[in-house]
């Protein structure tokens, strides 16, 4: 009878189960891909307001800079104008001095004359006269030498105020500079962050092989995984591993705010053995080319050239200095580098 019944029934549907399931999943996607862009919008509205603050704090610096040259520059004037100026009073302090002391002998010399006789009357007069215009321009340098003096006062005021101002200025600069340095250093781990967010997308992307590695700040491909021994032309397993760097760096490129400046810097290296015929003169030149190679192929791939730098090191900067053919191994290399530009 229960058998008979089920077969009455019908089978079970689980279609509506599964579609339920399905659409909450979907759901579930949709809600953190939203939360993910809204994040990545508050980041880059946050960092474009640091920096258009970074902008205006070099601007202030320079300003002040000007107006701290400016300043130097009216203080080193004064300097000069008040060194004339005193250099002035000594020379009129002199001449002061010495028609004081004619005027003395002229005094002295009248009276003896009119104690001797009165047939020295009409040379009495002439001394009397020029005793006269001496006292006139004793009295005309007293004015100048107090008019000199109060003109000394004022550029000494001057001064005093401009070495204030000069203060307040190299106070403002060290704020504005320290500030400046602040918002550099914001800036530095940004970007350390998004390199290490590469990095670890790199490292999912190629695996752990051990001619693949990771030194220091750098990513380090071995050169035989993408070129033939003393060649710059890549083999399809090179290639291939580019391809793979390419997706990595053109989703960076998505994620960097366009303001945050940055280069990826391709290093191509080689070991110490010179080269004997073919294409290259010198290892400096493979190791350029090999870089070279690199970044054309990323560009190929559809990375923005602007974000991309080669450079070759030849030799010249080994990680294993043994004579070996596992140094020589190590030291062939093509290193990947997120700077700054």
């Amino acid at each position: 009878m229960r058998l008979a019944r089920r077969r009455r029934e019908g089978p079970i549907d689980y279609w509506p189960g599964f579609v339920d399931a399905l659409s909450t999943l979907v759901l579930v996607v949709i809600f953190l891909l939203s939360v993910f862009m809204l994040a990545q919008f508050y980041l880059s509205k946050e960092i474009t307001g640091k920096d258009s603050a970074l902008i205006r704090l070099q601007k202030q610096i320079e300003q002040l800079t000007e107006l701290l040259a400016l300043e130097r520059g009216g203080k080193a004037e004064l300097d000069g104008e008040t060194s004339r100026l005193r250099a002035g009073l000594v020379d009129v302090t002199v001449e002061r001095d010495r028609l004081a002391a004619r005027l003395s002998a002229l005094e002295k010399g009248a009276s003896a004359g009119s104690a001797a006789a009165a047939s020295t009357s009409a040379a009495l007069d002439a001394e009397k006269r020029l005793s006269a215009e001496a006292l006139a321009q004793v009295d005309l340098l007293n004015q100048q030498i107090a008019a000199l003096r109060r003109q000394i006062a004022a550029l000494e005021q001057a001064l005093d105020a401009s070495e204030s101002r000069d203060k307040e200025s190299q106070t403002k600069i060290a704020d504005l500079g320290k500030r400046l340095n602040v918002a550099l250093a914001q800036r530095v781990q940004e970007l350390q962050r998004y390199r290490s967010d590469f990095f670890g997308r790199l490292r999912e992307i190629l695996g752990n092989r051990p001619d693949i590695r990771v030194v220091g700040d750098r990513f380090v491909f071995q050169s035989e995984v993408l070129f033939p021994v003393g060649s710059d032309g890549m083999d399809d397993q090179g290639r291939a591993a580019i391809d793979r760097l390419a997706s990595a760096v053109r989703d960076l490129e998505r994620e960097i705010p366009p303001d945050v400046t940055w280069t990826l810097r391709i290093d191509g290296h080689t070991d110490d053995r010179p080269i004997a015929g073919g294409r290259f003169a010198s290892n400096w030149e493979l190791s350029a080319a090999r870089a070279i190679a690199v970044v054309r192929r990323l560009v190929e791939d559809g990375v923005s050239p602007k974000h991309l730098m080669a450079a070759g090191f030849g030799e010249f900067q080994p990680l294993d200095d043994a004579k070996s053919e596992e140094a020589y191994a190590r030291n062939r290399r093509i290193e990947i580098r997120l700077t700054d530009r």
